[in-house]
């Protein structure tokens, strides 16, 4: 497996009348579902369009996300100049435990509902079109401009590069995943409503960088990017390429305080109350230090499991196609 400083470039040449093209070879990741059945839609668009462009493609679906994961898994093995994944930001986190320190880069067509990671990325978060001819234009060179991100390694040998949720959040993106009338931002802030009467503090246990700190709170979020639920900037200095993590710990607050908080999440205004704190570290580690039943854990919208947890930010692990507009 080639390290992720390892030079990649397009390795075949079209010839043409006139001039040469080079050539990349690409694997299509797509997640049918995803965004309502859209993604489906802007998967058949993307292959139409690479393949178009000259360049061979290769269209990979599977059954679930595990099956997904094995297969980009497998299929790393032809070494492939980059793989495309189009979807939400589910799809993303499955090719990025497949990626993560390999080297091969990862380009995104967001076809989601959140698409947060693309967002942050600054990569065309709500038009798989645009995004899809940013990626025929990156090809277009001798090789497409890469940008290497961190992304977070969890002690449970996973990995992520959104946001992690502890807390009041985690219960949300739970609710959140069994709605099916809503998507994307209305969706999140609906489950937020629905869950605000279930809002109670737990007994927390963190430790930042060997910092160890006991403290109540109803909210924890451990942010490598900005946003989270389709815009929604709780860590909104959170950059993805500063080697740290964003630790948000809101204290315990009333329902109607939380309430009065929640349009200023969109601002990222919020993190200027009294009851939010954020603090920077690259090795996070969290655990419920009461008797209640452990949190259950998400991640780039993801459920990952209960607590207790280890999060590692692992500078450059992940090389992303910076296909812009």
């Amino acid at each position: 497996m080639r390290s992720p400083a390892a030079s990649r470039k397009p390795r075949i040449e079209n010839s043409q009348a006139c001039h040469t093209s080079p050539v990349a070879r690409l694997v299509v990741a797509l997640n049918a579902a995803a965004g309502g059945g859209r993604a489906g839609a802007a998967g058949r668009r993307a292959v139409t369009a690479l393949t178009g462009a000259g360049h061979e493609v290769d269209e990979l679906t599977a059954g679930s996300d595990g099956e997904m994961e094995a297969a980009l898994r497998r299929v790393l093995a032809s070494d492939p100049d980059a793989v495309v994944a189009v979807g939400g930001d589910g799809t993303v986190h499955v090719a990025v435990n497949a990626l993560a320190q390999t080297g091969v880069p990862l380009a995104i067509v967001a076809a989601g509902t959140g698409n947060d990671v693309a967002r942050c990325l600054d990569l065309p978060h709500d038009d798989p079109d645009a995004a899809i001819a940013a990626l025929v234009r990156a090809f277009a060179g001798d090789a497409p401009p890469v940008r290497e991100v961190d992304a977070v390694r969890v002690s449970t040998g996973r990995w992520f590069v959104g946001m992690l949720s502890a807390g009041f959040d985690a219960a949300v993106n739970e609710r959140a995943n069994r709605m099916t009338r809503l998507s994307g931002t209305p969706r999140y802030v609906a489950a937020v409503l629905l869950e605000v009467a279930r809002l109670h503090p737990r007994r927390y246990r963190v430790v930042i960088d060997r910092d160890a700190r006991h403290l109540d709170a109803v909210l924890v979020t451990v942010g490598n990017t900005a946003s989270i639920g389709g815009g929604m900037r709780l860590a909104p200095d959170a950059r993805v390429d500063d080697g740290l993590l964003d630790v948000l710990v809101a204290a315990p607050l009333s329902r109607r305080a939380l309430l009065r908080l929640l349009p200023r999440v969109f601002r990222g205004t919020h993190v200027d109350d009294e009851h939010v704190d954020i603090v920077r570290g690259r090795v996070v580690s969290i655990d419920v230090d009461d008797r209640g039943p452990a949190p259950v854990t998400y991640a780039d919208g993801e459920r990952f499991g209960p607590l207790p947890v280890t999060l590692e930010a692992v500078r450059g692990a992940l090389r992303i196609v910076d296909a812009r507009r």
